[in-house]
């Protein structure tokens, strides 16, 4: 979410101090109705008029980012911590994460501004296959890594069934690395999840979104989406195909 007055100015009509003006005079719609106060936040997929007409659409811009550990999904952070769209302070549109990775996991992230899109793409109800590979404290047994497939309950009730598979084993290090696969998006979900059969995160990385992954980039990095990738997207998340 931004300052009203700010996505105006972004958007060339005015000044920020002008648009705020503009704004204190009851010259500024937000998705039909007059708004007045200056700290008012949009996003977005608000409709903005001024003096009546509607803010010149940005180009929809769809981004698949590489996100590093210690990055925030976030357009801004109070802590001052860096956010992923630090990494896209070239591109004049206003990007949003599509969705949230947690700060210490990396990988997989898309970003956006074509707010129907980010809607579609986050709505419990659309299920986005999401793989995620994960170190894990310790070597799971076949057994506990079932509970995970057919469904294991959290404080905030029972995941659905995922797709898990041991990698790798390294007895030395008393760790191994499962890949598990989810079509939900709860909080912290993969390291709950793997927490409770008794085996923490030591390390987490979501590899896959759907049939998007990280070939050929490198952490920090990103490419933009096809128009086909989007409408593929699209479809897979009306569909649930």
């Amino acid at each position: 979410m931004e300052r009203l007055q700010k996505v105006i100015a972004q958007a060339g009509v005015a000044s920020r101090r002008n648009a705020e003006k503009l704004i204190a005079e009851g010259k500024v719609k937000v998705n039909g109705q007059v708004v007045t106060e200056l700290g008012t936040k949009v996003g977005i997929a608000d409709k903005i008029e001024v003096n009546g007409i509607p803010l010149a659409e940005e180009e929809k811009r769809y981004f698949l980012f590489y996100k590093p550990r210690g990055v925030i999904s976030a357009v801004k952070d109070d802590k001052n911590r860096k956010v992923v769209t630090d990494y896209f302070a070239h591109v004049p549109e206003r990007l949003y994460p599509v969705g949230r990775l947690d700060y210490d996991t990396s990988g997989l992230l898309l970003l956006s501004n074509d707010g129907e899109f980010t809607h579609l793409l986050t709505h419990p109800r659309h299920e986005i296959r999401k793989t995620y590979v994960a170190k894990v404290k310790g070597i799971p047994l076949r057994e506990a890594l079932k509970k995970l497939e057919k469904g294991i309950v959290l404080e905030d009730g029972k995941t659905a069934p995922a797709k898990v598979k041991l990698m790798t084993v390294e007895k030395g290090k008393n760790s191994a690395i499962v890949e598990i696969t989810i079509h939900e998006g709860r909080n912290r979900q993969v390291r709950r999840m793997l927490e409770a059969i008794g085996h923490p995160v030591l390390k987490l990385k979501r590899e896959q979104l759907a049939f998007l992954d990280l070939y050929g980039l490198n952490a920090g990095e990103y490419r933009e989406l096809t128009p086909h990738e989007v409408k593929r997207l699209k479809v897979l998340a009306q569909t649930g195909q």
